[in-house]
């Protein structure tokens, strides 16, 4: 498929700054166009223009899962929330919230599709939070945070990963006091540790824990010590540990620390620190093009190689970019097998993720760069999409199916002549096919007016009712009844 690009309505010059790029005065910066929903106006997220064909069909219909935080260009452009878009890019669901979620994605508890995302103060690498769990109607069922010794709400933003055993990988920094004297600091001076954990998410009962200042020293770090850091008040963050996930058929974790420019893979029962890939330690020679830096998102694939997300920014060493790494263990060395370049010159100072597709195609989210890409797995281009929003920690596309347990809105206009117009939606439905509008004296003497196809999050229709009860029915593709609901008269 020829690369396809399509611009989301909204993109302010203050997204461009937060990796250090810079914007043209000249250039035409969009403003913020909102969806303007009759049946849910409060729920108001930037516009978002998709063309149908731009990701790859080749995976079925899958929805987009983005977690945006808030431009900063001026208040009236921001915005900050939770959303699933269909492939059209219309919302299947919105979570407006005045907190970020962070890493807002499927994953699979107790053998059922579940909606993860975290939640809390978000001041990284002081971090205080716990990860929300709903099902497949929204509703909460668990919220994870630290185990043993840490309290709870002390998980930090960057992983959320649900095991098939239902634990959770977890981080936490922690103030620690320790000698900096090797990077120019006191010997009496203070870092953020990284802690890694496994935990049961029934129980609370952290099954696995590992602290990075026994296993990694201080020297280790690419990142300079400035000027009033090192205390207790202002942690050195030596190491910024970003993510955790399975390796070696479960036996051992592979770490991600940014601030390192390393992985680190950890022996899964004794916590011990196997090999360390990149960076100043590295046990592998690195090939040509092979070495990473200020990387996300390290994961094993079932094909045997390792992928990240390779920042290289902030301070910009590099080109920003997916990598696919062959970790030969025995021979000790790194060589690239695929690169996921960036169409442009983006460079993502902040955040990002690097997903593989059932398919084997490859999706990349840009972090503080609002963009998402979809590649083929060797490393074609296939579609490169921006959204408003300032930056979003990870992207991603997944199959979702779900129905809330709130029944669906609508509402009524003023009837023009004998026209009465019906606005109707359902946050969060994902199988809502038509809308069935009947209206009578009552609800008990309901007649049919008319049924119309979903067309987007919110559906409107044109009737001339046969009383002043309106009820709007969501109907799924084989026209069975989801749920109903009375339309409300419009207040505006």
């Amino acid at each position: 498929m020829a690369m396809k690009r399509t611009v989301l309505a909204g993109l302010a010059a203050a997204t461009l700054l937060l990796a250090g790029c810079t914007a043209d005065a000249d250039d035409d910066i969009a403003v913020a166009e909102r969806w303007d929903f009759h049946s849910r106006p409060e729920l108001a997220p930037p516009k978002v223009d998709i063309d149908s064909g731009a990701f790859p069909d080749d995976n079925g219909d899958l929805e987009t899962f983005l977690a945006p935080k808030g431009q900063t260009q001026a208040d009236d452009t921001s915005w900050v929330g939770g959303l699933i878009l269909d492939s059209a890019g219309d919302p299947v669901w919105i979570r407006d919230d005045s907190e970020a979620l962070w890493d807002l994605r499927v994953q699979e508890y107790q053998g059922k599709p579940v909606l993860t995302w975290w939640e809390g103060l978000a001041e990284t690498p002081h971090t205080a939070g716990e990860v929300v769990i709903l099902d497949d109607s929204y509703q909460e069922i668990a919220r994870v945070g630290m185990g043993g010794e840490l309290p709870k709400d002390t998980s930090d933003l960057h992983e959320t990963t649900i095991t098939a055993d239902d634990t959770m990988f977890l981080i936490s920094y922690v103030k620690t006091q320790t000698d900096l004297s090797s990077v120019g600091g006191a010997e009496d001076g203070w870092a953020w540790e990284g802690i890694v954990q496994e935990v049961d998410i029934a129980s609370g009962d952290p099954l696995f824990e590992w602290r990075s200042l026994d296993a990694v020293p201080i020297d280790e770090t690419e990142t300079e010590l400035k000027e009033g850091e090192g205390t207790k008040d202002e942690p050195f963050d030596y190491i910024h540990l970003n993510s955790v996930s399975e390796d070696d058929d479960g036996r051992a974790l592979l770490v991600s620390a940014r601030n390192t420019h390393a992985v680190y893979q950890l022996d899964r029962k004794s916590a011990d620190l196997n090999w360390v890939l990149g960076g100043k330690a590295s046990d592998f020679e690195m090939g040509e093009s092979a070495q990473f830096a200020w990387q996300h998102d390290a994961q094993r694939r079932s094909d045997g190689t390792l992928t990240l997300f390779d920042n290289h920014a902030a301070p910009r060493l590099g080109d920003t970019r997916g990598l696919r790494l062959d970790v030969d263990e025995k021979k000790k060395r790194a060589e690239v097998v695929t690169e996921y370049p960036a169409p442009d010159d983006r460079s993502s100072g902040s955040q990002g993720n690097f997903q593989e597709l059932p398919g084997g195609n490859v999706v990349l989210g840009w972090g503080s760069e609002p963009y998402i890409s979809e590649f083929s797995k060797d490393g074609k281009l296939l579609a490169d999409l921006t959204f408003t929003g300032g930056s979003n920690y990870r992207a991603y596309r997944f199959d979702w199916h779900a129905q809330p347990t709130a029944p669906p809105t609508a509402t009524k206009s003023q009837p023009q002549s004998d026209i009465t117009r019906v606005h109707m939606s359902w946050n969060g439905a994902t199988e809502v096919a038509s809308w069935r509008v009947l209206s009578g004296d009552d609800e008990e003497h309901l007649v049919e007016n008319t049924e119309v196809e979903r067309t987007g999050f919110e559906t409107a229709a044109d009737i001339t009712p046969n009383g002043s009860t309106i009820i709007v029915e969501a109907l799924d593709a084989d026209g069975k009844s989801l749920g109903s609901t009375r339309a409300e008269p419009q207040n505006r």
